[in-house]
């Protein structure tokens, strides 16, 4: 039972929505159906992705998570050594089933968009890759943790990329990326202490924290170029912004401070992941019947041409507005 909670804490509990709801929401709002593929597809990005990605980064992480206070709750899990080949062997046991199951269903564009996000859980942490200890490298491998399961899922359902999504992508990319970068701002001491190099301790905590502001709000700008109501998330970025801007002045020594910050960052994240829900059901009520029939702009009688829904077909998951 001990070894289970372990595995569990492991996961990291509150940050399953974060990486299961892109994936769910990408290919719901582009299938409209709820299908077997929507929910082991849900399930895996849920548990066996999370535990693979925390999982692999507190086994090899442990030395130097044993002088982060930060270590050992909510925020991170302190693995005890005995469990740490368990917490490995679990990872590979849970993980392998469903990505036989997903590649199975897939077509050749969504194994490899499979395969860079798999590959990014892995890279992250492991020995002789260790991204999260290669400045700059690590925030974007970190955004593409939780990015590349909604482009899996747009894939999986053969949607169209349009300049609308690719900007509704960019704008989720630029949030992992500022989120990345101020958590590792908290961390810039114990980092150090430990050796490990991130985007904070080379730039240092004062020009991390005005990235990740910057990166926010730019976001928050490419919002502005999807489709209605896309425009309103960009509304949901200033949160974000305002919560890193205390910090704007920030020291090195004082670095730790930032996690006030943090821990605010994780309640937003449920407000603000509240919110998206609202726009998502309000952009599907505004596109009943743009998938498998035809549908008419709200302004005009003008009838809009829909592919007929099914993996394998083009559908445009902006363009029927």
């Amino acid at each position: 039972m001990r070894n289970l909670k372990s595995l569990f804490v492991s996961s990291r509990p509150l940050s399953w929505v974060n990486t299961a709801f892109p994936f769910a929401a990408a290919y719901f709002m582009s299938t409209r159906q709820i299908d077997v593929v929507l929910i082991v597809g849900t399930i895996y990005f849920l548990i066996p992705y999370n535990l693979a990605m925390y999982g692999i980064n507190d086994v090899f992480d442990y030395e130097s998570d044993l002088r982060n206070p930060r270590k050992g709750g909510v925020e991170g899990a302190l693995l005890d050594p005995s469990v740490h080949r368990l917490t490995l062997r679990a990872a590979v046991i849970l993980n392998v089933p469903f990505l036989v199951f997903l590649i199975a269903v897939g077509n050749p564009l969504s194994w490899v968009v499979l395969a860079i996000s798999v590959f990014a859980v892995i890279a992250y942490s492991a020995p002789g890759l260790r991204f999260k200890e290669r400045p700059f490298i690590d925030s974007l491998t970190s955004s593409t943790h939780f990015v590349s399961p909604a482009i899996y899922g747009f894939v999986l359902a053969a949607v169209v990329f349009t300049p609308a999504l690719w900007a509704l992508l960019a704008a989720f990319f630029l949030w992992g990326i500022a989120s990345h970068a101020f958590g590792a701002v908290q961390d810039i001491v114990a980092d150090r202490d430990g050796g490990i190099s991130s985007i904070a301790t080379v730039i240092g905590g004062r020009a991390t924290v005005r990235l990740a502001f910057s990166a926010y709000l730019l976001g928050g700008i490419l919002l502005l170029f999807t489709h209605f109501p896309g425009p309103f998330a960009a509304i949901l970025v200033l949160p974000y912004a305002v919560t890193v801007m205390p910090f704007w002045n920030i020291t090195d020594a004082d670095a730790e401070t930032a996690n006030r910050g943090w821990r605010l960052f994780l309640a937003i994240n449920f407000v603000v992941g509240f919110l998206v829900t609202m726009l998502l059901i309000w952009y599907g009520i505004l596109t009943v019947g743009c998938v498998g029939g035809t549908a008419t702009d709200s302004g005009s009688s003008i009838p809009l041409p829909i592919v007929e829904a099914g993996i394998g077909q083009s559908r445009d998951f902006v363009g029927c507005h």
